[in-house]
């Protein structure tokens, strides 16, 4: 698909290392034609992965796709503490981890899975007074955040072993997590409570809810074939869906309420008309379903 006929719809980015999301999104800009663009979750610019962007009208969705699980594969280097708690930062403490066994590091792990308070990296995102956390950091000041509440469904090792003479012990884990979950506040915590200190050599996320990075393409491989998911199919694959019928979506279309979805799960539903294209999102309320948005239709860019 080249870019005159880009039409509204998520592109599921393979991102490269060195790049920011913000990177991301000013390119495929460029090769969709359209500012209408927009991600669905930061990644660092150390890491690399799936990277959710939306183009016209699917950039609405992407508030809905920013809360979804995330599935992770990283290192852990224990024996060394950083500025940002990932290798992008000066090493700020080194304590020789050698002593520390494959038991006690499987145990550490075994604490830092399931629904935990975790405090974000200081060199985070996250607002302080109006100013962004790591703006704060490194201009030396000091940043306490409060803890907040993750889960991480799945905290499993696949490899622990030696580097630099013994002093150092890396693990390779997968991680399945909540949104807000910082992969390196968990190599700093594992660090910490192993008394060695901790932090990310690599990262990569392979998931963001439904999709994975099977589904992913490269800067390069869109760069040559622009694969958008369309609206409709975005749709169907992310949400529960509900089938309307003319008259209900001809309702939904103009704001006004329809009877419940009665979906047993919380969260969005997708309406679709009886054509299948969707109309917009769902929420019950009560006995009636309230639209939580509704695209135009007929304008592409709405």
């Amino acid at each position: 698909m080249n870019s005159g006929q880009v039409r509204s719809g998520l592109i599921i980015v393979d991102k490269p290392q060195g790049w920011t999301s913000h990177d991301v999104v000013g390119r495929l800009r460029r090769l969709a034609g359209t500012r209408k663009v927009g991600h669905a979750g930061t990644l660092d610019p150390m890491a690399t992965g799936v990277l959710v962007v939306g183009i016209n009208k699917a950039t609405r969705l992407l508030t809905y796709i920013v809360g979804t699980t995330k599935t992770y594969e990283a290192t852990i280097r224990l024996g060394q503490s950083t500025l940002t708690d990932d290798a992008e930062g000066e090493v700020t403490a080194e304590t020789i981890a050698a002593a520390v066994t494959d038991e006690e590091i499987r145990a550490a792990v075994q604490a830092l899975t399931g629904d935990i308070q975790q405090v974000p990296s200081s060199v985070s995102a996250i607002k302080v007074n109006g100013e962004r956390s790591y703006a704060k950091v490194r201009a030396g000041g000091e940043v306490n955040l409060p803890a907040r509440p993750v889960t991480v469904s799945r905290f499993e090792i696949h490899d622990i072993r030696r580097e630099n003479g013994g002093k150092l012990r890396d693990v390779d884990v997968t991680v399945d997590c909540s949104s807000g979950t910082y992969i390196r506040a968990l190599a700093r915590d594992l660090g910490t409570a192993l008394g060695v200190g901790g932090h990310l050599t690599s990262l990569r996320r392979t998931c963001v809810g439904p999709f994975g990075i099977d589904d992913a393409s490269t800067l390069e491989e869109l760069a040559g074939d622009l694969r958008v998911l369309e609206l409709d199919d975005a749709a169907v694959q992310l949400f529960p869906v509900r089938n309307l019928s003319a008259a209900e979506a001809e309702d939904l279309s103009h704001g006004r309420r329809i009877t419940a979805t009665g979906n047993p799960e919380p969260g969005p539903v997708a309406a679709m008309d009886p054509e299948g294209h969707v109309v917009g999102l769902l929420e019950d309320k009560g006995t009636a379903a309230k639209a939580l948005l509704v695209f135009a239709p007929g304008n592409e860019k709405a």
